[in-house]
């Protein structure tokens, strides 16, 4: 087999991998309605209590993504970006099919809830390691001159899985009775997960042996220390980018569903029709960007990016929930796709570059986990619980708008402080 053949192999199983552990997440973020029914006693009764129960629910896988980035990450520095890629597959495999087996209420008591907790701390922790190994892979292994590129496949991944989970969402909202859903269908999204996952695990098994790409010389352990000290103006920015994303991510494309449904009274169908156009633009976007970033300074990108995504929002959810519809909420959610888009397609690569290779994985697994953790995790619940004690629907808003202007800030940072100007050292 030659080097192009084995190196387009591995990069098909990072961005296949990729996408598949994000479609169980984007999968259970727009189920958050359903679990609140199906897994808590009395939740269809209790109104936002269901609701904010099962947000918290999503909230607990974000605790073990922080370790899982730091083990799977250091596993990754030390015997290679694809053996840390494969052990977190394997471990993904068994949370979904926890996930997929999971008992309802009426069937188990608080069994069930039990188990999709567990379920999710395993996901937590194989998501925690995967952004920033396959990251990392995909932009060391690029050509010269088509990192941007590369590592926007990263993101294009995480894009396929809201496109599949939105398709997956709409076939069983469409074809399956609400009865029938409650009932057995709910289980079917998490089943084809599972049948996917031997498929990619062959292929990064199979890129695995005889790679183009072999373990750099294992570290010592005292070097992460002086990596995080010497880097702290790096992970810092870094930071300030990924709460951009997080924000975005977790909100905007994560929380419609719910937002459409809980919030707005519009269809649920309807509603992840809404979420499939706005992926399906980023899956035009964000390459675009990548493409662009190699041959434009992606901190410029950047800049503009964002700003154009901060001075929208507001105007946007105005105009959302002065007559709310869904045509509306289709404007809103490709209108910020695209700006969110052009962001996202630059920054993964500008931040994997500005760290020290010998230790990139570890460092950017921390700078992506530390945030999402905090941010992520409990930001739909942050949400609901601002809009059910406000009564405004423009919680939301006020919560990425936030978390944008910190992107700002940080890319700011980034275009004028001469530390940050070039990567800290040349990968």
């Amino acid at each position: 087999m030659s080097e192009t053949r084995r190196n387009f192999r591995a990069v098909i199983g990072a961005i296949g991998g990729n996408a598949l552990e994000w479609y169980d997440f984007a999968i259970f973020s727009y189920m958050i309605p359903l679990i609140g029914d199906l897994f808590f006693a009395d939740s269809s009764h209790r109104g936002a209590g269901g609701l904010l129960l099962s947000t918290a629910l999503f909230a607990v896988g974000f605790v073990s993504r922080p370790i899982g980035g730091i083990v799977l990450g250091y596993y990754g520095d030390r015997r290679g970006r694809q053996a840390s890629m494969l052990l977190g597959m394997g471990i993904m495999a068994i949370a979904v099919a926890m996930m997929t087996c999971a008992p309802t209420y009426q069937q188990a008591g608080p069994v069930g809830a039990i188990m999709i907790a567990l379920a999710r701390l395993l996901q937590g922790f194989s998501v925690g390691g995967e952004f920033a190994t396959s990251t990392t892979f995909l932009v060391e292994m690029a050509p010269a001159g088509r990192r941007g590129f590369f590592g926007s496949w990263q993101i294009t991944g995480q894009i396929i899985a809201q496109v599949l989970g939105g398709t997956v969402g709409y076939v069983m909202s469409t074809f399956f009775s609400t009865a029938t859903i409650h009932a057995y269908a709910w289980r079917l999204p998490f089943a084809l997960g599972l049948l996917i996952v031997p498929v990619v695990l062959l292929i990064r098994l199979s890129a695995a042996r005889g790679a183009a790409m072999r373990p750099r010389t294992p570290p010592a352990a005292s070097s992460f220390y002086r990596s995080f000290g010497a880097q702290w103006r790096q992970i810092a920015a870094g930071m300030g980018l990924v709460t951009a994303s997080t924000v975005s991510f977790y909100i905007i494309y994560g929380y419609v569903v719910t937002y459409a449904s809980r919030v707005l009274h519009l269809s649920v169908t309807h509603a992840y029709l809404v979420q499939m156009s706005a992926a399906a633009s980023m899956l035009l976007v964000v390459p675009f960007s990548g493409y662009l970033s190699d041959r434009i300074e992606k901190r410029w990108i950047i800049l503009a990016a964002l700003a154009s995504y901060l001075a929208l929002i507001w105007p946007l959810y105005s105009w959302l929930l002065s007559a709310p519809s869904i045509e509306r909420l289709v404007v809103l959610q490709v209108t910020l796709s695209v700006a969110s888009g052009m962001f996202l397609g630059a920054y993964v690569t500008l931040i994997t570059e500005i760290l020290t290779p010998q230790t990139r994985t570890t460092m950017l697994a921390i700078v992506n986990n530390a945030v999402v953790m905090v941010v992520g995790g409990g930001s739909q619940f942050i949400v609901t619980w601002l809009i059910t004690v406000t009564g405004r629907a423009m919680a939301p808003a006020f919560f990425v708008m936030a978390g944008v202007l910190i992107g700002v800030i940080a890319a700011c940072a980034l275009l004028t402080s001469p530390s940050l100007r070039r990567p800290s050292v040349a990968s």
